[in-house]
């Protein structure tokens, strides 16, 4: 939830304001803010001799659009993030999407609008559209929409993009980058400029910015409502991307303090880089697991150069978004081997396709009366069974070339792991009849993300080969919570007596019969509660690259036997939390 608040200090006035931090690190600098093509344009009828006229001037200005992103990505630099090209090119596709051109088109033939106004009001029912959908990552793709309308609206206008003021560029401070939101189009314009964070009104923890800002090593704060409209350019801004917090204008003796504390971050990650090549084993001995969740194939470097063992979490939905057809057999199956390949015979995790009742495929709309409970996930595939036949085909010629382990989203019954089992061997036997006999190096698990198969998760635990606890999902449905939902946000509590009692549950149901249970939900990635997992039993871990180091450190420091004895024994007693929220004495010997 964004929040924020003025206080004063001998320097005058200093606004702090809370969003949500997705790229760690602190920065501070001098605010540079960006300007934005407004949605609210001009509202007038054109005549009927005009809109052939009309609807050419919007076909144009999409075409200028798609040309401009097309010649960023053939001149994109040898260094620029890998996730920017694909960014660009997912614009591109949606310029020539028939269900953003035809539509805006009869707006203006039908009712006369002129070419802005037929844009934004139909833009306008496509944000509300994504806005429902039960996915935050698929929800974050209402983004591409607004981004891509902007831009062609600027393309109408005949404005610039809106960069930074240029005369703010040569100055000694960082840059920290102040917008309503950022494109991948801007974001690559604004590599080439000196800057030390990102900060948006808009977006959340999948959102572009914040999946840029990780690979490029940027601290970002993202959500903060109303951070263009108070900030001024030249402001001095303090960014907190662990916490998210963002003070502006501070007194000297704050500013000394941020810089004394941002120096010794910086030395901390020097020393945890060297950590890179060495296991993780607890000072017990006990060997801990450590792997990377990736969203595009071109991040498996990021998760070799932090020391990933594998990947926990491949997140195949980036393949099947933005776009007009689905993707082939040959087309997945590429991106899959490529990831396998790559990872030199450690462990791939891939997840089929986790898509909502809110949005098929085929771009016929149908909105789910509640979408988190909707045909989503491995119920929508059960339900397209051509779809998850291809996708399973990709996935087990994939796993030819190292381990697959195919992983199921969103299982709750055990009849559903039947229709899955027998859709993969179905798989099997036609890629038998296709492509010869090769053998398949896959195994199979589900994410364990609901109350229902938490609960019962002994039956689940005996049919699958692993298990990977989703807390992201685990922890919306076992509270009622929407953590998206500003209303509720700060009721999205992972520290919930219920939710870790599920988790301890899962992780001793995987022990007594010899199933690993890893973690990929982002509470995987906190190293400010690594060691509660480690003493609830979980020995498998999986975050975004960046958040290894700091995770691996906190296991190198810990002792697991003692660890699991009093978390459990706290849990069992009520007496985990001290009364001021804290983990009380669980953690006292080991800090």
């Amino acid at each position: 939830m964004s929040q924020t608040m003025f206080s004063s200090s001998a320097d005058g006035p200093m606004l702090n304001m809370q969003g949500q931090g997705v790229a760690r690190g602190i920065a501070i600098g001098k605010a540079v803010v960006m300007g934005a093509a407004a949605l609210d344009v001009a509202h007038y009828h054109v005549a009927d001799s005009e809109t052939a006229q009309e609807c050419q001037r919007l076909h144009d200005a999409m075409a200028t659009a798609r040309a401009e992103l097309q010649s960023l990505v053939a001149d994109l630099p040898v260094d620029t993030p890998r996730e920017l090209g694909a960014l660009l090119n997912v614009h591109s596709l949606l310029l020539e999407d028939p269900q953003l051109i035809e539509p805006v088109s009869r707006l203006i033939i039908e009712q006369r609008y002129n070419a802005e106004w037929a844009l934004t009001t139909h833009g306008q029912t496509l944000l509300e559209q994504f806005a429902t959908m039960a996915d935050e990552y698929l929800r974050e793709r209402g983004a591409d929409i607004r981004q891509v309308i902007e831009r062609v609206l600027r393309v109408l206008a005949g404005s610039p993009v809106l960069l930074p003021d240029p005369a703010l560029l040569d100055d000694e401070e960082a840059l920290i980058v102040v917008a309503r939101d950022i494109s991948p189009a801007d974001m690559l314009r604004l590599r080439d400029r000196a800057f030390g964070a990102f900060l948006t009104d808009l977006g959340g923890p999948t959102s572009h910015t914040a999946i840029v800002a990780r690979s490029m090593n940027v601290p970002a704060v993202v959500g903060l409502g109303d951070c263009r409209r108070l900030v001024r350019d030249g402001d001095v801004l303090v960014v907190d991307g662990d916490s998210g917090a963002v003070l502006v204008n501070p007194s000297a003796a704050i500013l000394q303090e941020f810089r004394q504390l941002q120096q010794t971050i910086e030395s901390e990650r020097r020393a945890l880089a060297r950590l890179r090549d060495s296991h993780a084993i607890t000072r017990d001995g006990e060997r801990i697991h450590l792997e990377a969740n990736i969203e595009l194939p071109d991040e498996v470097g990021a998760a070799l150069e932090a020391g990933a063992e594998g990947i926990g979490l491949f997140r195949t939905e980036f393949l099947f978004m933005g776009r007009r057809h689905l993707p082939s057999e040959q087309e997945q199956y590429e991106a899959y081997a490529e990831v396998v390949a790559a990872m030199g015979g450690r462990p791939v995790t891939i997840r089929t396709l986790d898509i909502g009742a809110d949005k098929t495929l085929d771009d016929d709309i149908a909105v789910a009366t509640n979408p988190a409970l909707g045909l989503r996930a491995i119920r929508y595939c059960l339900a397209e069974p051509e779809l998850f036949a291809t996708q399973l085909r990709a996935l087990l010629r994939a796993s030819r070339h190292g381990h697959v382990r195919i992983l199921i989203p969103m299982l709750t019954s055990l009849q559903e792991l039947a229709a899955v089992r027998l859709a993969i061997n179905r798989a099997r036997e036609a890629l038998r009849d296709s492509h010869g006999g090769q053998e398949h190096n896959f195994t199979l698990g589900a994410m364990v993300e609901t109350p229902a198969v938490a609960i019962a998760i002994q039956p689940f635990a005996q049919a699958l080969d692993f298990l990977s606890i989703g807390t992201n999902d685990l922890i919306q449905y076992t509270l009622a919570v929407d953590r998206t939902d500003p209303d509720v946000a700060d009721m999205y509590d992972p520290m919930h007596p219920a939710v870790l009692s599920l988790i301890a549950h899962v992780i001793r149901a995987g022990k007594a019969l010899g199933k690993p249970v890893a973690m990929c939900g982002e509470m995987a990635g906190s190293a400010q509660v690594t060691k509660l997992l480690l003493g609830l039993g979980l020995k498998n871990f999986s975050m975004h690259p960046q958040q290894l180091p700091d995770v691996k450190n906190e296991i190198l420091h810990a002792h697991f036997d003692e660890l699991h004895q009093t978390v459990l024994s706290s849990i069992a007693q009520g007496t985990l939390f001290s009364d001021d929220g804290s983990f009380g004495n669980a953690f006292d010997a080991q800090a």
